[in-house]
């Protein structure tokens, strides 16, 4: 029986400077790793030999060496709204769910992190799956590149949410280098201001994402601004206390032309008393940010009910009376549970 031989070298997830490490032995030239980091990205060709500005010998010494492999779409299931939930398999194995949300004015992404997720939130399907491992770069970039071929959108015309499976900043390092190929002028070329990242709300994390050059938008799934509710709601809150979290996101708003985002499922009878409005409203204020009251989306494993409309109603009232931006997100795509919360393999249409 013949040896099998080595297993090919990934491109896919790379930076510039890992891609000239990799060529220098080929092709000294630095100029090559541009080349092929444009084709990965901005043109979206993993296929070496159709890498046409390099030399054919060099092509073919790629395509021998080296393997970029992307995510690829396994499963799609289409919502009457028009928004499509796609199952993507990983080259390292496992699957994670992304999301298009096509809008009049543009299209959205919502990418995962992570397959699965560790942080045990009562209110998300995904946490019931648990945690498995952290995406790599391009594991998260490459859920762009095919949802961007899947939609037919046009390069620059949508927004990326990183609101799908996971935990961004418990995977920041590999969430920074997919965020820097996706702002890359010869990468995605996406401008940072088009990039939301969500999280539980890990202050380290949320600081360490403003240290970087170039930064996107926050958001925070807050809850609710009552220490005891958001406990029973979010483990996370059991080791975060309320006034560290705003402090942090008030640090990393300071300065920028966005405001960070506290996001709060709204719970009929658990987050939406009338009390905790006022609460949320003064927690917004000391952090600095907006708020976004997000409907619940129903499953048929949690046992919670989403918030009447006056209640939601009723936030709002309290929020701009306080001087606080408040906005309701409503649900899409939950028919084909592919709205916030529901990503999950063990629910399907």
């Amino acid at each position: 029986m013949r040896a099998a031989g080595p297993v090919p070298v990934n491109l896919y997830g790379l930076e510039e400077e890992a891609l000239a490490a990799l060529l220098a032995p080929l092709d000294p030239a630095r100029f090559r790793a541009r080349q092929v980091f444009a084709w990965l990205y901005a043109r979206r060709v993993t296929d070496p030999s159709a890498w046409t500005d390099l030399p054919k010998a060099l092509r073919a010494e790629l395509a021998a060496r080296f393997a970029p492999l992307p995510p690829r779409v396994a499963a799609r299931h289409a919502a009457s709204d028009g928004t499509v939930k796609f199952v993507l398999e990983l080259p390292k194995g496992g699957q994670v769910e992304a999301v298009a949300i096509p809008a009049e004015e543009r299209m959205t992404f919502c990418i995962s992190s992570q397959v699965g997720c560790g942080f045990g939130c009562a209110f998300c399907m995904t946490a019931k799956l648990g945690f498995t491992r952290n995406l790599d770069p391009g594991e998260i970039v490459g859920q762009v590149a095919a949802l961007l071929a899947e939609t037919g959108t046009p390069a620059g015309e949508y927004n990326i949410v990183f609101m799908g499976m996971g935990e961004p900043l418990q995977n920041v390092e590999n969430v920074l280098a997919a965020l820097r190929i996706l702002t890359h002028e010869r990468g995605f070329g996406l401008g940072p201001r088009r990039i939301t990242v969500s999280t539980v709300g890990l202050p380290k994390g949320i600081r360490r994402l403003a240290q970087e050059p170039v930064v996107p938008r926050l958001a925070v799934s807050l809850v609710a601004a009552d220490a005891e509710v958001r406990r029973s709601l979010m483990p996370v809150a059991r080791t975060v206390a309320l006034e560290e979290l705003a402090d942090a996101v008030r640090e990393f708003g300071e300065g920028r032309r966005d405001e960070p985002t506290l996001e709060c499922v709204m719970l009929d009878g658990v987050n939406d008393a009338p009390e905790l409005a006022h609460k949320l409203a003064k927690l917004a204020r000391r952090a600095g940010a907006k708020v976004n009251l997000i409907e619940f989306n129903p499953t048929p494993a949690l046992p919670f009910r989403p918030s009447p409309e006056a209640r939601l109603e009723f936030f709002l009232r309290v929020l701009s009376a306080a001087g606080v931006v408040g906005t309701v997100r409503r649900s899409r795509g939950k028919d084909a549970f592919a709205a916030c919360g529901q990503l999950a393999f063990l629910q399907k249409p």
